[in-house]
Protein backbone atom coordinates (compact mmCIF):
# COMPACT_ATOMS: atom_id res chain seq x y z
CA UNK A 1 0.00 0.00 0.00
CA UNK A 2 1.59 3.47 -1.20
CA UNK A 3 1.43 5.96 1.96
CA UNK A 4 1.42 9.62 0.92
CA UNK A 5 4.30 11.75 2.03
CA UNK A 6 3.76 15.37 3.41
CA UNK A 7 6.27 18.43 3.11
CA UNK A 8 9.14 18.16 5.55
CA UNK A 9 8.92 14.25 5.92
CA UNK A 10 11.95 12.66 6.18
CA UNK A 11 11.83 8.90 6.39
CA UNK A 12 14.84 8.22 6.58
CA UNK A 13 15.21 4.43 6.64
CA UNK A 14 13.83 4.83 3.24
CA UNK A 15 15.44 4.88 -0.16
CA UNK A 16 13.84 7.95 -1.96
CA UNK A 17 13.85 8.36 -5.89
CA UNK A 18 13.24 11.71 -8.00
CA UNK A 19 10.87 11.08 -10.46
CA UNK A 20 10.40 13.78 -13.33
CA UNK A 21 8.09 13.62 -16.20
CA UNK A 22 7.68 15.89 -18.70
CA UNK A 23 6.13 14.29 -22.10
CA UNK A 24 8.70 13.69 -24.92
CA UNK A 25 11.19 15.60 -22.86
CA UNK A 26 12.30 13.76 -19.74
CA UNK A 27 10.77 10.54 -18.59
CA UNK A 28 11.57 8.85 -15.33
CA UNK A 29 9.51 6.18 -14.08
CA UNK A 30 9.32 3.01 -11.67
CA UNK A 31 9.52 -0.26 -14.05
CA UNK A 32 8.59 -2.23 -11.04
CA UNK A 33 9.10 -2.15 -7.08
CA UNK A 34 6.89 -1.84 -3.80
CA UNK A 35 6.72 1.78 -3.34
CA UNK A 36 6.23 2.63 0.01
CA UNK A 37 5.32 6.47 -0.07
CA UNK A 38 5.25 9.04 -2.65
CA UNK A 39 4.91 12.73 -2.57
CA UNK A 40 3.80 15.16 -5.62
CA UNK A 41 5.96 18.29 -5.68
CA UNK A 42 4.70 19.15 -8.96
CA UNK A 43 2.96 17.97 -11.93
CA UNK A 44 6.23 17.20 -13.69
CA UNK A 45 7.80 16.25 -10.63
CA UNK A 46 7.13 13.52 -7.63
CA UNK A 47 9.51 11.17 -5.32
CA UNK A 48 8.80 7.90 -4.24
CA UNK A 49 10.15 5.85 -1.43
CA UNK A 50 11.58 2.36 -1.18
CA UNK A 51 12.04 0.20 2.45
CA UNK A 52 15.09 -1.26 2.81
CA UNK A 53 16.17 -4.56 1.01
CA UNK A 54 13.09 -3.90 -1.49
CA UNK A 55 14.38 -4.05 -5.40
CA UNK A 56 13.15 -1.73 -8.06
CA UNK A 57 13.87 -0.38 -11.44
CA UNK A 58 14.02 3.12 -12.72
CA UNK A 59 13.76 3.88 -16.15
CA UNK A 60 15.23 7.27 -17.12
CA UNK A 61 14.55 8.82 -20.86
CA UNK A 62 15.69 12.18 -22.63
CA UNK A 63 14.76 13.78 -25.34
CA UNK A 64 13.82 16.42 -27.99
CA UNK A 65 12.67 17.03 -31.67
CA UNK A 66 15.07 14.78 -33.14
CA UNK A 67 14.44 11.99 -31.24
CA UNK A 68 16.27 10.15 -27.55
CA UNK A 69 18.78 12.04 -26.38
CA UNK A 70 19.52 9.23 -23.65
CA UNK A 71 17.83 6.27 -21.79
CA UNK A 72 18.90 4.20 -19.06
CA UNK A 73 17.61 1.55 -16.95
CA UNK A 74 19.13 0.49 -13.16
CA UNK A 75 17.76 -2.13 -10.67
CA UNK A 76 18.92 -0.98 -7.56
CA UNK A 77 18.15 -3.24 -3.47
CA UNK A 78 17.62 -0.42 -1.50
CA UNK A 79 19.89 -0.39 1.67
CA UNK A 80 19.41 -0.80 5.03
CA UNK A 81 19.95 2.67 7.00
CA UNK A 82 23.59 2.58 7.79
CA UNK A 83 24.20 -0.20 5.02
CA UNK A 84 27.08 1.65 2.32
CA UNK A 85 25.51 1.52 -1.28
CA UNK A 86 26.61 3.51 -4.69
CA UNK A 87 25.43 6.72 -5.75
CA UNK A 88 23.22 6.91 -8.40
CA UNK A 89 21.43 9.94 -9.87
CA UNK A 90 18.12 10.55 -8.73
CA UNK A 91 18.34 8.27 -5.98
CA UNK A 92 18.96 9.38 -2.27
CA UNK A 93 20.85 7.57 -0.22
CA UNK A 94 22.29 5.53 -2.95
CA UNK A 95 21.49 2.00 -3.82
CA UNK A 96 23.13 -1.52 -4.65
CA UNK A 97 23.03 -1.25 -8.34
CA UNK A 98 22.39 -4.83 -9.14
CA UNK A 99 22.07 -3.91 -13.10
CA UNK A 100 22.45 -1.14 -14.62
CA UNK A 101 22.47 -0.30 -19.00
CA UNK A 102 22.54 2.64 -20.98
CA UNK A 103 21.26 2.83 -24.78
CA UNK A 104 17.72 1.94 -25.89
CA UNK A 105 18.57 -1.79 -27.44
CA UNK A 106 20.14 -2.23 -24.16
CA UNK A 107 17.09 -0.77 -22.37
CA UNK A 108 14.74 -2.88 -24.46
CA UNK A 109 16.41 -5.81 -23.95
CA UNK A 110 16.01 -5.45 -20.19
CA UNK A 111 12.65 -4.80 -20.56
CA UNK A 112 11.91 -7.70 -22.67
CA UNK A 113 13.38 -9.94 -19.70
CA UNK A 114 11.27 -8.09 -17.27
CA UNK A 115 8.30 -8.87 -19.18
CA UNK A 116 9.44 -12.86 -19.34
CA UNK A 117 10.00 -12.77 -15.83
CA UNK A 118 6.56 -11.17 -15.25
CA UNK A 119 4.65 -13.36 -17.88
CA UNK A 120 5.63 -16.27 -15.74
CA UNK A 121 3.41 -14.72 -12.37
CA UNK A 122 6.93 -14.34 -10.99
CA UNK A 123 6.72 -10.49 -9.61
CA UNK A 124 10.11 -8.74 -11.33
CA UNK A 125 10.82 -6.76 -7.67
CA UNK A 126 10.81 -10.75 -5.61
CA UNK A 127 13.75 -11.84 -8.43
CA UNK A 128 16.86 -13.02 -7.12
CA UNK A 129 19.46 -10.19 -6.91
CA UNK A 130 22.09 -12.42 -8.74
CA UNK A 131 19.82 -12.80 -11.57
CA UNK A 132 19.61 -9.18 -12.11
CA UNK A 133 23.82 -8.92 -11.93
CA UNK A 134 23.75 -12.18 -14.49
CA UNK A 135 21.78 -10.15 -17.00
CA UNK A 136 23.62 -6.75 -16.56
CA UNK A 137 26.98 -8.59 -17.05
CA UNK A 138 25.53 -10.64 -20.52
CA UNK A 139 23.87 -7.30 -21.78
CA UNK A 140 26.94 -5.56 -20.81
CA UNK A 141 28.88 -7.42 -23.61
CA UNK A 142 25.89 -8.20 -25.97
CA UNK A 143 25.93 -11.73 -25.02
CA UNK A 144 22.61 -14.02 -24.51
CA UNK A 145 21.24 -14.94 -20.76
CA UNK A 146 19.82 -17.65 -19.05
CA UNK A 147 16.14 -17.28 -18.85
CA UNK A 148 14.84 -17.06 -14.85
CA UNK A 149 12.40 -20.12 -14.55
CA UNK A 150 9.73 -20.60 -11.52
CA UNK A 151 12.06 -23.53 -10.24
CA UNK A 152 15.39 -21.03 -9.90
CA UNK A 153 12.75 -18.42 -8.06
CA UNK A 154 11.43 -20.86 -5.53
CA UNK A 155 15.09 -22.36 -4.46
CA UNK A 156 15.87 -17.93 -4.12
CA UNK A 157 12.33 -17.98 -1.81
CA UNK A 158 13.85 -20.80 0.08
CA UNK A 159 17.34 -19.55 0.56
CA UNK A 160 15.84 -16.27 1.41
CA UNK A 161 13.63 -17.73 4.40
CA UNK A 162 16.30 -19.12 5.68
CA UNK A 163 18.38 -16.51 5.99
CA UNK A 164 16.23 -14.12 8.07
Amino acid sequence: MTTHMQAGDTPSVHTLVHLTWCENRIEHWIRFGRIAGEQRLDRHRRIVSFAPDSIFACVRWAGNAHGTITSRIDIVRAPAPGESCQTLAFVQPGGDILLRVAGWPKVETVLGAINAIEAQGIAAADVAPDHWRHIHTRVAVTEPFRTYTPEQHRAWLRRRGLRT
